[in-house]
C-alpha cells in the first residue's frame, strides 16, 4: 500500500488562534484566557493529547475485531504536564514538550483479561500518533 498523506492548512488570526483546514474539516487552535487566548477551542497540546486518544480509538477497535471481540464503548483518559518555563523564555532547564503523558483505557468488553492485554500490546505498537511521541521524525520547518 502507498504512504497516507495528511495535510493541514492555516492562518493565524491573532497571537494565540489558528484556524487550519484539512479536507472539508476546520480546526480552530486557541488558548484559553490565562494564556491569552480567547478560550474559543482546544490548545496544541491539548489536540496533541486528543489525536492520541482518538489513534487508541481507532485501533483499539481495529485490533480488538481482528481477535474477534467486540468492545462496545472505549473510554480513553489522557494528562500530559508540561513545565511552561521554556515555552514562555524564563529558563531552559527542562525540553518544552510534554514531561510525561499518562493514559487510560477503559474498553467496556466481554473479552477475558489476558486477551485485553495482548490486545493492549498490539495497540501501543501500531497507533502511529503514539509512534510519533516516542520516536523521532525529522519535522522540516521553512520560510
Amino acid at each position: 500500500m502507498s504512504d497516507l498523506i495528511f495535510k493541514v492548512k492555516g492562518e493565524s488570526t491573532s497571537p494565540t488562534k489558528f484556524i487550519a483546514k484539512t479536507r472539508h474539516f476546520k480546526l480552530i487552535v486557541d488558548e484559553p484566557e490565562d494564556l491569552g487566548g480567547t478560550d474559543e477551542n482546544a490548545n496544541p497540546v491539548e489536540y496533541i493529547l486528543a489525536g492520541l486518544a482518538g489513534c487508541l480509538n481507532v485501533v483499539g477497535h481495529l485490533v480488538a475485531k481482528e481477535l474477534g471481540f467486540k468492545i462496545n464503548k472505549l473510554k480513553i483518559e489522557v494528562a500530559g504536564n508540561i513545565n511552561p518555563d521554556r515555552l514562555f523564555g524564563t529558563s531552559n532547564k527542562e525540553r518544552a514538550g510534554f514531561k510525561e503523558i499518562n493514559l487510560k483505557l477503559v474498553p467496556e468488553t466481554d473479552a477475558p483479561i489476558e486477551v485485553l492485554a495482548s490486545w493492549l500490546k498490539i495497540v501501543q505498537d501500531r497507533c502511529p500518533v503514539k509512534d510519533n511521541l516516542l520516536n523521532t521524525t525529522p519535522v522540516k520547518i521553512s520560510v
